[in-house]
């Protein structure tokens, strides 16, 4: 590849660095973006010249040469703007005849249309920022392979105009979130990621080891129990929004390392949550998508307040026709999964087998936004058990497009219950339950000295974003997604 030129000292790109060519300068400012000449300078008429001059700078993912003139797009952050290159007034035109696609360049030049109509900055200088020593994909097909697109992501980002939009859009509502919650009077917090005991959700941790404590430490499945502890501390609304990690298996659905919002309200109940969960993602939805009514699939989802709310056992009865709670007697509930070829376990009591029948049955034919409301005692180890209904709890899965958006519940604050509750898990988890909660002594001791009513609240960024941003596997709104070991 030819020499490429270089700025003189005086220039933005002053600097070169040794051992790198002449053209590869240590820094470089640009003055200019590519989507705010396109709001300045929109208007200009074809063959128009200006006499301003900017400084931009991006990626060469365009380049034609048609005898003296050379033409190129230039991809900033922002946008794309056409590079207009004269061999009359180009230094090293030869030299910008042989940039690669995928180069970045620095550009300074008048600002200009074409003959055409087509807005430009004119290469009186320009410079390469860095070679792109690996081919770019061609601009027309884009990285097609989805493997790749996962692997590479610094490369899917600059061909896949989809997926840049899908990672702003994440970005703009994990900020609306917490204008959202900062403007209701929530504090922001941070709680530990290491953990001496796994907890404040079913799930498998990962484990690790501490040399200097000699001890095992879980990375976290859930910020929950610390959370609670700040509210017992005086902190009356708190969340969070930060990595949880689970060792499961990995589906459209689930990323071993993904990201969750957790709130929780003093003085709250589930109903207030519902309220709030309702109002955030129609908010978010407007911000986002410009209505609450946005596309999935090939459907439509209406997300504006009030949804409905149903009661699990409603559910089953509405979908399957069975009559069944927590008080059917055990062998009919088990007889009825063995029909439906649900699987079981000798130890899951009315409530386990109740959960599976609703999982297995109905959840995923949920289409519209729905809170699915009062789960068994029994599959709730740290939610208040129900002012009305023996057996059941305050609890509720936000359910949209047939799958769980959120969770939350009336927080239990008994700890004489908390305990029994985490001495049942303890055992379920001895029994082979890898995913069963352990007794937490030091959040117990929390409780004792007293938590006021509580609302809490857990949603899976990750599943808001695939849902506003209309895309289906999780790995589409993760930048780098888990994946098994890349082979040769």
């Amino acid at each position: 590849m030819s020499d490429r030129t270089v700025p003189a000292a005086s220039d933005p790109a002053a600097g070169a660095a040794p051992g790198h060519g002449p053209s590869i300068p240590y820094r470089f400012e640009p003055d200019a973006t590519a989507a705010a000449l396109a709001a300045e300078h929109g208007h200009l008429e074809p063959g128009t010249e200006t006499d301003q001059v900017v400084t931009v700078a991006g990626r060469l993912m365009l380049r034609r040469i048609q005898g003296k003139l050379g033409f190129g797009t230039l991809q900033d952050g922002t946008g794309r703007i056409q590079l207009f290159a004269p061999s009359a007034t180009t230094p090293d035109f030869e030299g910008f005849g042989a940039l690669s696609l995928g180069d970045w360049i620095g550009v300074r030049g008048i600002v200009m249309t074409t003959r055409r109509g087509e807005l430009s900055v004119r290469a009186d200088e320009w410079v390469l920022l860095a070679e792109a020593r690996r081919q770019f994909p061609d601009k027309w097909h884009g990285l097609t392979d989805t493997e790749t697109r996962y692997r590479q992501r610094y490369v899917d980002l600059w061909v896949t105009e989809d997926s840049r939009r899908t990672f702003v859009l994440r970005s703009r509502v994990v900020s609306l979130t917490r204008q959202f919650l900062e403007a209701r009077g929530f504090l922001e917090v941070e709680t530990p990621v290491l953990h001496p005991i796994p907890g404040g959700a079913l799930a498998e941790p990962f484990s690790t080891h501490h040399n200097a404590l000699d001890q095992e430490l879980f990375l976290r499945i859930a910020p929950e129990l610390y959370l609670k502890r700040l509210v017992v501390g005086g902190f009356e609304r708190v969340f969070e929004i930060g990595r949880v990690f689970r060792n499961e298996g990995m589906s459209t659905r689930h990323n071993p390392e993904f990201t969750m919002l957790e709130l929780y309200q003093a003085y709250a109940d589930y109903h207030d949550i519902m309220a709030l969960v309702e109002e955030l993602v129609a908010h978010l939805a407007t911000e986002v998508c410009g209505s609450t009514t946005v596309a999935y699939g090939d459907r439509e989802l209406d997300l504006s307040a009030p949804w409905r709310r149903a009661t699990m056992d409603e559910l089953i009865t509405e979908h399957t026709g069975l009559e069944v709670s927590v008080d059917t007697p055990i062998d009919e509930l088990r007889h009825e999964c063995d029909r439906l070829e649900i699987p079981w376990e000798d130890g899951d009591g009315t409530g386990k087998l109740l959960l599976e029948l609703y999982e297995k049955t109905v959840e995923s034919v949920l289409w519209d936004p729905v809170f699915v409301i009062d789960y068994p005692v029994e599959v709730s180890p740290l939610s208040r058990v129900h002012r009305e209904r023996p057996g059941y709890t305050e609890r509720f899965e936000a359910i949209v497009a047939g799958r769980e958006l959120g969770n939350a519940f009336s927080e239990l604050t008994d700890p004489d219950d908390q305990r029994s509750r985490m001495e049942a898990q303890a055992r379920a988890k001895d029994a082979g339950d890898s995913e069963a909660m352990v007794v937490d002594e030091d959040y117990l001791r929390a409780l004792e000295y007293g938590l006021p009513p509580t609302g809490g609240l857990g949603i899976g960024i990750d599943r808001l974003v695939m849902l506003l941003a209309n895309v289906h596997s999780i790995r589409d709104v993760v930048l780098f997604p888990t994946l098994r070991p890349e082979q040769d």
